[in-house]
């Protein structure tokens, strides 16, 4: 039997608070940490801020690599006014003030951390920018790389010379989990932890081929995490790879429920992005903590995946006008951008059936706070604190404590 790993350091009082509560810390990278992730947001609704306040109090914060040179004045001024007529030059000049501002932000995390909890960086698969957006983090000095929007089979290759670094990619099924672990062996090398998504529950893209797959009783908790489990002890995995459940996570009466199914942690997107420390605008934080599972919309976003968000003005609008817009789908649209957000766009490759409208457009407006014109990602749920804005501290209070009612 191993030693029992330490508490992160300065967290001993939320630590102590988790043990009178009956739930399980989490052990993960040699640290002992709280069982709850923070989930990666983009585009710029979790940056350094609040990565650094979740991780301080000795959780798992977790910057989202997309366009995050928008907490950079200089570097938006740098990549303002480009020569759209020579679009190779200014897509160059975009990725690397992006890769530059991912540097930055895992600087200032770090230092806001205090050495405390773990940092993670969530990378989407479907990002050109994936490989060197994962690489410039690992060099950077980041703890964690955590993979959604696709499956990291290279993610290994991309972090061989970083072996002290956690891998973590996102699944939302048992196959996805054999799929991993399998090729991952074969590279010498295994996820330090599996986020477990449920695609009925959480916000943003979700892990299904299409809207009707959200529903599979494949990707129910109850299934997942055993089949998972029973798998890793089949497979004859000597490495304990932590589960965390992702999606619909709202109270710790949750957390213990899905510790009692054999997942290890939490991760939660939603009630960290309606904190006083997320990087996003207070008017984002407001769509967010008014909305209700009423007003939450699915649709096929513009990376041909299933999404969830609040039924905006524009969203809705966006939604009437898309079948003409799918009829007259074309490929090799102008991309506005200069830079390839997607690897795949339905709108720039013209893909029916994919999304028809810039993602990149639609998110920006939303981080700061466009009610009109922006796209607002939210998982299902009523929130710990309901419409009101609360501290990342008070809230890892709460989730501490199972016997904690949601608030009405």
């Amino acid at each position: 039997m191993t030693a029992p790993l330490p508490p992160a350091e300065g967290a001993s009082d939320l630590m102590a608070a988790l043990l009178r509560s009956g739930l399980k810390p989490l052990h993960l990278a040699g640290r002992r940490l709280l069982p709850v992730v923070q989930g990666g947001m983009g585009v710029g609704v979790s940056a350094h801020r609040l990565a650094a306040a979740v991780a301080r109090e000795g959780g798992v914060g977790t910057l989202s690599s997309v366009d995050l040179r928008r907490h950079h004045p200089d570097l938006m001024d740098r990549t303002r006014g480009l020569d759209m007529a020579h679009p190779d030059k200014a897509r160059e000049v975009i990725d690397a003030a992006n890769l530059e501002a991912i540097g930055r932000e895992v600087k200032a995390a770090r230092e806001g951390a205090g050495g405390h909890g773990l940092l993670a960086i969530n990378v989407m698969r479907a990002v050109t920018a994936y490989a060197a957006s994962v690489k410039q983090a690992l060099e950077a000095g980041i703890d964690a790389v955590v993979v959604g929007a696709g499956l990291p089979l290279d993610l290994p290759d991309l972090a061989q010379d970083h072996p002290k670094a956690a891998l973590i990619p996102i699944l939302s099924d048992a196959r996805g989990v054999q799929l991993i672990v399998k090729k991952w062996e074969r590279k010498k090398r295994l996820p330090d932890a599996i986020v477990i998504e449920h695609p009925r529950l959480a916000g943003g893209h979700l892990g299904a081929a299409k809207v009707a797959d959200l529903g599979d009783p494949r990707f129910d908790f109850e299934n997942v995490i055993p089949q998972s489990l029973a798998f890793l002890r089949s497979a004859g995995i000597e490495k304990d790879i932590p589960l965390i459940a992702a999606g619909g996570v709202r109270s710790g009466a949750d957390i213990q429920r899905l510790q009692a199914l054999g997942a290890a942690a939490v991760q939660l997107g939603t009630p960290f992005a309606v904190t006083t420390e997320c990087d996003a605008d207070e008017g984002f934080k407001r769509v967010l903590a008014e909305a209700s599972d009423d007003d939450l919309v699915e649709f096929t976003s513009v990376a041909g995946l299933p999404a969830r968000a609040v039924g905006t003005p524009w969203l809705r609008n966006y939604l009437r006008a898309e079948p003409r817009l799918q009829a007259v789908a074309h490929g090799k649209v102008r991309c506005t951008k200069a830079f390839d957000c997607l690897a795949q766009c339905g709108l720039r490759d013209g893909l029916p059936g994919w999304g028809q409208f810039c993602i990149d457009n639609q998110l920006a407006a939303a981080l700061g706070g466009d009610l009109k014109k922006g796209l607002f990602f939210r998982g299902v749920g009523p929130l710990p604190f309901g419409a009101q804005i609360r501290s990342v501290r008070e809230l890892l209070e709460r989730l501490l404590t199972p016997t904690v009612a949601l608030a009405t």
